[in-house]
């Protein structure tokens, strides 16, 4: 169960792999010249939105170079327009999920049964194990003080909707800042509001 709190979560930016519609899973791809741009808008967004009780003071990302790339731009951006740059750490636990040997190929209909849980590509991460370690590291960074932005990944992103119980197989788009506010009752589901 996610901690209660509200916060921040951001995909990373366009990746050569992502333009082309393959599975990067775990496979480190670097942003590409539009996922770099997207990073800076997205921290520019944020600048404009994140103000008040949504100040962001803290950023925990993934280590995955798209994501960590990401946030570092986001954080930078945040200095140039707030005047602090927020603290950015990273947690192993909000790495993309290991799509085993389908990484590097198109994306195809497995996709679908996986996060349903009838079947896992050989050597890939199960939907339901990568939920467990998404909620826990989204709980290790709602532990600190301050407004948290997560710098992550899509899959990720699905089973943190899993478990905020929002419709599960949905596209996050690239590099769109969303706030996740908590339901006021605990058996309803969370309220997403991205910035575009």
């Amino acid at each position: 169960m996610i901690t209660p709190t509200r916060y921040w979560y951001l995909r990373h930016g366009e990746t050569d792999w992502n333009r082309q519609g393959l599975s990067q899973g775990r496979t480190d791809i670097p942003l590409n010249e539009t996922g770099l741009q997207q990073a800076r808008s997205a921290g520019k967004m944020l600048g404009q939105e994140a103000t008040g009780d949504l100040r962001i003071t803290r950023i925990v990302s993934s280590p995955l170079a798209r994501a960590l790339r990401t946030a570092e731009i986001a954080a930078e951006t945040l200095k140039e327009q707030h005047g602090v740059r927020p603290i950015l750490t990273m947690d192993v636990g909000l790495e993309e999920v290991c799509f085993g040997e389908q990484e590097g190929r198109p994306m195809g209909d497995w996709y679908d049964d996986w996060i349903e849980g009838f079947y896992t590509p050989p050597g890939a991460e199960p939907f339901a194990f990568l939920r467990d370690r998404a909620v826990a590291a989204l709980n290790r960074a709602l532990d600190g003080e301050g407004m948290v932005l997560i710098v992550a990944h899509g899959a990720l992103f699905r089973a943190l909707r899993s478990a905020m119980r929002l419709p599960v197989n949905v596209r996050l788009p690239n590099a769109v800042p969303i706030v996740a506010q908590p339901p006021k009752e605990s058996a309803a589901p969370w309220e997403l509001k991205p910035f575009t």
